[in-house]
């Protein structure tokens, strides 16, 4: 009778191993745009236009001054500012300084998206 539940109880493992997997990756979601960081968001917010803030952002504006890189990132894409958790503050910044251009520098953001801001998990050039 043991032998013949063995490769049932297997069977049902593996498949609750693959749903964990599954619901673990569900909430992952990418988004394209321009790093920014908080301040310059909060104004760039205020002044109607906050896309165009973005495009014109980059390593060689204030982002990556210390102010301004304290304050936290986040990115602008499909015309909402998402924030960053602590791991996405610390890519951005790496980004940033690994960026080839100086400005209008677009990123494509992995991570899990809840409601204004994102767990990063991946931030990438898009060249």
């Amino acid at each position: 009778m043991k032998k013949n539940l063995i490769i049932p109880v297997f069977a049902l493992l593996v498949a609750l191993a693959m749903i964990t997997v599954a619901l673990a990756q569900g909430g992952a979601k990418t988004l394209t745009g321009h790093i920014v960081d908080k301040m310059c968001a909060s104004g760039a917010a205020k002044s109607g236009d906050p896309a165009k803030t973005g495009a014109h952002s980059g390593k060689t504006g204030c982002a990556l001054k210390e102010a301004c890189a304290k304050s936290g990132f986040g990115v602008f894409a499909d015309g909402k500012y998402y924030t960053f958790d602590t791991k996405g503050n610390e890519l951005a910044k790496t980004a940033l300084e690994n960026s080839s251009k100086d400005k209008g520098v677009s990123f494509k953001v992995t991570g899990k998206v809840s409601g204004e801001s994102i767990e990063v998990t991946n931030i990438q050039e898009v060249k």
